[in-house]
C-alpha cells in the first residue's frame, strides 16, 4: 500500500474533512506585530464550576477498556459526538520495545471504539513526533499501521500535513502565532491520548505536553527546536491554549517513571485517568503519580486559563487518587515535585 506523507489511509477511503466554523473564524495574526504580554486568556472566576475528571481502574490492557472509556463517560456527564469529527492524538515518540514509550495500541484503538459509539462521523488518528521524520517505519515497527486497517481508521502525518497559520490566544513564548496541522484544526473534537510518563525536561508528559506533536516538522524541524528555544513550559502552554483540546484520556495501565519520555521504566498504575478539562485531567494523573502538579510549570501557567489546577477545583468521579496512587521517581531534578 503506497503511504502519503501527508496522510496515510489504512483501510478503506476516508472523507476529506469538512473545515469546521472554529477553525475557518481564526485569522492570520501579521509575523511583524509585537505580541502583547497582556493579551492573556481571562483567568476562570471563582465561580467556575469545578472540573470533572474520571479515574478509572484497568488491571490489564485485555480489559474491557471500551466500556470502561464510556462508563467513564457517562460518569462525567456525557458526550455527544453525533456526526462529528474526532482527531485522536496519541503520544508515538520512538520504538523500544523494551519500554512503554508511546500510547498503547489497546488503549488507541478502544478510543477509536469509544468515538464510534458517542456518534462520531468521523475518527482519525494524528501524531507528528519530533524524532521520526517519517512515520512510515514507526508505524510498522509498533503494528500501529496493522491496528488501524483492521479497525479501518485512517492516520494523519502532523508533521507533513497542510499547515495554516493560527494566532496564539497567549503569548508566553513572546511570539504571537504558530502552525498547526490543517487535520488538527479542522476536526470538531481534539482528544489528547498520552502515557502516564515523567519526563526529563518537564517533570511530567500527560495530556498538554502531548499536543506538541501537532505542530509540524514540515514547519519547525526537528525535534521542533523553535519551540525549546522559545521555552518548553512556555510553548506548551500556548499550544495547549490555543488549540484546547475539548478532551483528554491518559493510558496508565503502564506507564513510565524516571527518565522519560523515552529512557525511563515501566511503572504500572492500572488506570486511565480522563475528562474534558486537560489541566484537570493532567493535575489528577500527576497526583495518581504521587507528584505535585503545582510544581509542574506549565500547569501552572495554564491554571485558570485552560482549566483547574487545584485539588478543591477538580470534581473526582470513579476512583479516588487515594484509591490508585502509585508512586513514580523522577529524576533529581524535579525532586520539587516529589509529594513526601
Amino acid at each position: 500500500m503506497s503511504i502519503s506523507r501527508r496522510r496515510l489511509l489504512v483501510g478503506a477511503g476516508a472523507a476529506a474533512l469538512a473545515a469546521s466554523a472554529a477553525s475557518a473564524a481564526r485569522l492570520l495574526l501579521s509575523p511583524d506585530a509585537a505580541p502583547d504580554p497582556a493579551a492573556q486568556t481571562p483567568a476562570r472566576g471563582p465561580a467556575a464550576a469545578p472540573s470533572p475528571v474520571f479515574v478509572g481502574r484497568a488491571a490489564s490492557y485485555g480489559d474491557d477498556l471500551v466500556r470502561l472509556l464510556l462508563d467513564g463517560t457517562r460518569a462525567l456527564g456525557g458526550l455527544d459526538l453525533k456526526g462529528k469529527s474526532v482527531l485522536l492524538k496519541p503520544n508515538f515518540v520512538e520504538y523500544d520495545p523494551a519500554r512503554p514509550v508511546n500510547t498503547s495500541i489497546p488503549v488507541i484503538v478502544a478510543a477509536i471504539e469509544w468515538a464510534r459509539a458517542l456518534g462520531a462521523r468521523e475518527v482519525i488518528v494524528g501524531e507528528g513526533p519530533g524524532h521520526r521524520r517519517d512515520l512510515d517505519e514507526i508505524l510498522a515497527e509498533t503494528a500501529l499501521r496493522d491496528a488501524l486497517r483492521e479497525h479501518r481508521c485512517p492516520f494523519v502525518d502532523l508533521n507533513h500535513d497542510e499547515i495554516a497559520a493560527v494566532p496564539l490566544r497567549s503569548h508566553f513564548m513572546g511570539v504571537n502565532q504558530l502552525f498547526f496541522s490543517k487535520t488538527v484544526l479542522r476536526a470538531d473534537l481534539v482528544v489528547s491520548l498520552p502515557r502516564l510518563k515523567t519526563h526529563h525536561w518537564t517533570g511530567v508528559t500527560l495530556a498538554c505536553k502531548n499536543l506538541f506533536g501537532t505542530v509540524p516538522g514540515v514547519k519547525y524541524g526537528w525535534p521542533k527546536n523553535f519551540l525549546h528555544h522559545h521555552g518548553i513550559h512556555q510553548s506548551v502552554a500556548d499550544i495547549a491554549n490555543t488549540l484546547r483540546p475539548g478532551f483528554a484520556i491518559v493510558d496508565g495501565i503502564v506507564g513510565m517513571e524516571g527518565n522519560g519520555p523515552i529512557h525511563g521504566s515501566a511503572r504500572a498504575a492500572g488506570v486511565l485517568v480522563l475528562g474534558p478539562d486537560p489541566v484537570a485531567v493532567d493535575a489528577t494523573a500527576t497526583r495518581v503519580m504521587d507528584l505535585l502538579p503545582e510544581g509542574v510549570e506549565y500547569l501552572r501557567l495554564l491554571d485558570g486559563r485552560l482549566g483547574a489546577l487545584a485539588e478543591a477545583a477538580i470534581e473526582q468521579r470513579g476512583e479516588t487518587i487515594a484509591a490508585v496512587r502509585t508512586p513514580f521517581t523522577v529524576l533529581d531534578s524535579f525532586g520539587h515535585l516529589r509529594r513526601s
